[in-house]
């Protein structure tokens, strides 16, 4: 497996990169990183007064989904650190709640560049023959549990029988609980959910509802629904990540249009810095930029997470430039094995050419593409 690049946060050590968050935070702020000077009136990022478009491009339209796994976009967002790179090309933004309906998105070209799961990339790279995307950038690992109600399930065996939600049918979450379901030696007809365990799909939004009333017995749920749960009383089963080598996996990557990338390939780049510095951002100011995740959300949902339902989940997730692309080949194959898709080739998924460029002006070491990269 790719291994999680070393920050240089982490090569200076956790003791000197605490001693240096106040530092950091007021460096970052002087440089206009999140700074109120460089927002409007209605808190978006300005366009400095001398900046220039990258290639002569208005606007590039980016996706994501509100969700604390896409907390890159998140916080680029918040902090204005997209737009920074951008100079005068406008960064304009679209929030999704299902990978479906981001894949439909990009290809009317109602978007350029998204962030969004593994199971929706591969499937619209399969089902368009692979024209229409390609993976240019991973951007979180981790952040997938299984929770459960401590009175009616208290070990691994007592699933068998219980009724376990997923976020939808062929999702990322669906299909590495099919998959652990059949590690498990139990079946389950993967479309109906109906078998040794009832695979109940439910949006994550009335997830913790469905709990609430009992009309589920658990869930295999990223964050933050998973920490939305467990404030409810459930208890973490399992972590996903346990479950992979090195505890890494892919949850989150950034795809863009074919076109978009052979059109503007700065454009792209720009992008691309922007994840990468505010991954580092991420890394080198946890707190603040968890603040500036839950106020992104709560701009999108009207309410900030409470503190026992964020905290864990943030600490849950690592945010990354690896895309970690050879846990995606396994996914794949798990949903093949669950008999959610036809054996796919994802030769071409992946273009990290312009990730690695990033990266090597940023003294950082390459990231791999399992194989899976454009000739």
């Amino acid at each position: 497996m790719p291994a999680r690049r070393k920050t240089r946060a982490h090569r200076r050590g956790r003791t000197a990169a605490a001693a240096a968050l106040p530092l950091l935070a007021l460096t970052l702020s002087a440089c206009g990183y999140g700074s109120d000077s460089d927002k409007d009136d209605d808190g978006k990022a300005k366009i400095a007064a001398d900046a220039k478009k990258i290639e002569g491009l208005d606007q590039v339209k980016i996706g994501y989904f509100p969700n604390l796994t896409h907390g890159t976009a998140l916080v680029g967002d918040q902090e204005g650190l997209f737009q920074k790179e951008l100079g005068a090309t406008k960064a304009t933004y679209s929030q999704f709640n299902a990978g479906p309906s981001a894949i439909e998105a990009l290809n009317s070209k109602s978007i350029d560049i998204s962030w969004i799961g593994p199971s929706p990339a591969i499937n619209g790279y399969t089902k368009s023959d692979g024209k229409n995307l390609r993976i240019i950038g991973g951007s979180a690992s981790g952040g997938v549990k299984l929770v459960v109600n401590p009175k009616k399930i208290k070990s691994l065996d007592d699933v068998k029988g219980k009724k376990i939600a997923t976020p939808q049918l062929g999702n990322t979450q669906d299909v590495a609980f099919l998959n652990w379901i059949k590690t498990k030696g139990w079946k389950v007809d993967a479309q109906s959910g109906k078998g040794d365990v009832s695979v109940v799909r439910t949006d994550n939004k009335i997830t913790p509802d469905a709990y609430r009333s009992g009309s589920i017995d658990g869930a295999w749920v990223p964050e933050p629904t998973a920490s939305k749960l467990v404030s409810e009383g459930a208890k973490v089963l399992l972590d996903e990540a346990d479950l992979w080598p090195d505890k890494k996996f892919v949850i989150t990557n950034i795809i863009v249009r074919q076109e978009f990338l052979k059109e503007h390939p700065k454009v792209v780049e720009a992008v691309l810095r922007g994840a990468v510095k505010t991954n580092q951002f991420i890394e080198d100011n946890p707190e603040k930029a968890k603040a500036a995740a839950n106020a992104k959300l709560k701009q999108h949902s009207g309410k900030a997470l409470p503190a026992n339902v964020i905290d864990p989940a943030w600490k849950s997730i690592q945010f990354i430039n690896d895309p970690l692309a050879a846990t995606l080949d396994t996914e794949a194959e798990h949903a093949v094995k669950a008999g959610l898709l036809e054996q796919p080739d994802l030769k071409g998924i992946y273009d990290l050419g312009p990730l690695n460029k990033v990266l090597k002006a940023a003294g950082e070491p390459a990231v791999e593409d399992a194989g899976l990269g454009v000739k």
